[in-house]
């Protein structure tokens, strides 16, 4: 045998000993992992609720924006629905201290749309940000990390253009109207001059009313002339999109 061929051998068996001694699990089913499988099983990568909306022209999350003329073109890769495994592991990335798995989904999101063309003529990527007391609080952004695994695969870069000037609370649970009066004025924006005439991509985790959206748009719209925005969430609610 080469020496390649014992260093294989010698690899795979390593590989099972740490997969007994430290087993890895699916984040969305609960199942073991193979040495192959990253934060999500196979079976569960495949079964994810996609919406296909990236290849749909006005569709349902494009038509919740209808009339702001700064967003160019929206979609969420996944559907939301409250209980389901996969919400659970929104949660978990988003509460329970899960940062990388919220950035092998932004990775997901990126194969997803890589080959469609989507985000061919996306100049930048922006992320929903939180308030440095929440981050702080809890120890990232996890727009952030979404974007960080997109820029993994599509090679767009990442801008911190978007800040929140105060402190907002959780938007869950909320009305609609409750949504736009807890994001009003909440961001603005630093360096405009570098996002002028820019086609930017406003990156965040689940939309629902599309507030947090509407006030990102309506931020770089304020202080950024020619501007145009185009909207990813991960994943959407289907009644709201």
């Amino acid at each position: 045998m080469r020496l390649s061929g014992v260093v294989a051998f010698l690899r795979s068996i390593s590989l099972g000993f740490v997969e007994i001694v430290s087993p890895r699990y699916c984040m969305v089913c609960g199942g073991h992992l193979s040495a192959a499988e990253n934060m999500i099983c196979g079976l569960c990568r495949a079964e994810l609720p996609s919406t296909h909306y990236h290849r749909q022209p006005g569709n349902p999350m494009e038509l919740r924006f209808k009339g702001y003329p700064t967003v160019e073109r929206a979609t969420a890769v996944f559907r939301y629905a409250r209980s389901t495994p996969f919400a659970r592991a929104i949660h978990d990335f988003k509460y329970n201290r899960y940062p990388s798995l919220a950035v092998e989904l932004g990775r997901e999101m990126g194969r997803r749309l890589l080959t469609t063309g989507y985000l061919s003529d996306i100049d930048i990527i922006l992320p929903v940000p939180v308030h440095f007391i929440k981050r702080l609080h809890r120890g990232y952004n996890q727009s952030e990390c979404l974007a960080r695994g997109l820029a993994d695969v599509t090679g767009i870069f990442i801008g911190h253009h978007l800040y929140a000037r105060r402190p907002h609370r959780t938007q869950t649970g909320r009305t609609l109207e409750e949504r736009r009066m807890n994001t009003e004025n909440v961001f603005a924006v630093k360096r405009p001059e570098e996002l002028i005439g820019k086609r930017v991509l406003i990156l965040d985790d689940v939309c629902t009313t599309g507030s947090t959206f509407i006030a990102c748009a309506d931020a770089l719209k304020k202080d950024v002339p020619g501007v145009k925005c185009v909207l990813l969430a991960l994943a959407a609610t289907e009644d709201q999109a």
